[in-house]
C-alpha cells in the first residue's frame, strides 16, 4: 500500500475533501518521529521535576540535586538529556555552570501540560 492509499474501509460514506485536506497539512514521517522523541522526553517524572525547577530559576546541578533530593551525577544524567533535546540551556560563570529553560517554547508546552491536568 502506498502512501496515498488508505485501507479498505467498512463504512459507506469516505469525506474525500476532508481527508485530501488532512492529508495534505499532515507533517512528514520525519517531523513526526521527532515530535514523538521530544514527547518521550517528557515521559520521565525527574526530567518533569528539573524542568519545573528550572522554570522558576536559572540554577547549577548542585542546587537542584539538593532541591530534589537527588545526586548530582543523577541530575547530570538527566540534564544531558534535556540538553540534547534542546529544552534546557546552560551559561558558565567561572568554574559553575547555571542551567535555564532553553527557551519560551519550553516554558509555554509546562504551561498548557500543567492546565491542562489542573481542568
Amino acid at each position: 500500500m502506498n502512501k496515498e492509499q488508505a485501507p479498505a474501509c467498512d463504512f459507506l460514506h469516505v469525506h474525500e475533501e476532508a481527508v485530501a485536506r488532512v492529508r495534505e497539512k499532515m507533517p512528514g514521517e520525519d517531523h513526526l518521529i521527532d515530535l514523538a522523541e521530544l514527547y518521550k522526553v517528557f515521559g520521565d517524572s525527574t526530567r518533569i521535576k528539573i524542568l519545573y525547577v528550572l522554570f522558576e530559576a536559572e540554577l547549577c546541578v548542585c542546587d537542584i540535586a539538593g532541591l530534589l533530593g537527588m545526586t548530582v551525577s543523577a541530575i547530570s544524567h538527566q540534564l544531558r538529556i534535556l540538553r540534547s533535546a534542546k529544552l534546557v540551556d546552560f551559561r558558565r560563570e567561572g568554574k559553575t555552570v547555571f542551567y535555564a529553560l532553553a527557551d519560551d517554547h519550553v516554558r509555554t508546552i509546562l504551561g498548557m501540560g500543567m492546565d491542562h491536568i489542573m481542568e
